[in-house]
């Protein structure tokens, strides 16, 4: 089974900082792309930064300058730095990965983790 573990939420000020990682276990063949969406309170899930395994990004517009993905791919991981956070960043963060847990397997990008929340406010 592949497990996708998050840390680093919480609640943080206005203009503040958050880290959160997300690290990948279990029968995994190949990871191709790592990712975090959110899902705030009456809002759709989307999108907001992934990398693949050669390290190109992509980010959601509104979070483009304060946010910064990066992974480690022995480790199986991925970080999401999140910086001047702004009220509108609280949501439920969740972390995602497109993977191939055999050789022989179809490549599958429904893993998810179980969320972390990231509340800023005052």
């Amino acid at each position: 089974q592949v497990q996708l573990v998050e840390s680093g939420g919480g609640l943080v000020q206005p203009g503040g900082s958050l880290r959160l990682s997300c690290a990948a276990s279990g029968r995994i063949f190949a990871i191709y792309v790592m990712g975090w969406y959110r899902q705030a309170t009456g809002k759709q899930r989307e999108l907001v930064a992934v990398i693949t395994s050669g390290g190109s990004t992509n980010y959601a517009d509104s979070v483009k300058g304060r946010f910064t993905i990066s992974g480690d791919n022995a480790k199986r991981t991925v970080y999401l730095q999140m910086n001047s956070l702004k009220p509108e960043d609280t949501a439920v963060y969740y972390c995602n990965a497109d993977l191939r847990v055999a050789p022989w397997g179809t490549r599958q990008s429904d893993y998810w983790g179980q969320g972390t929340q990231v509340t800023v406010s005052s």
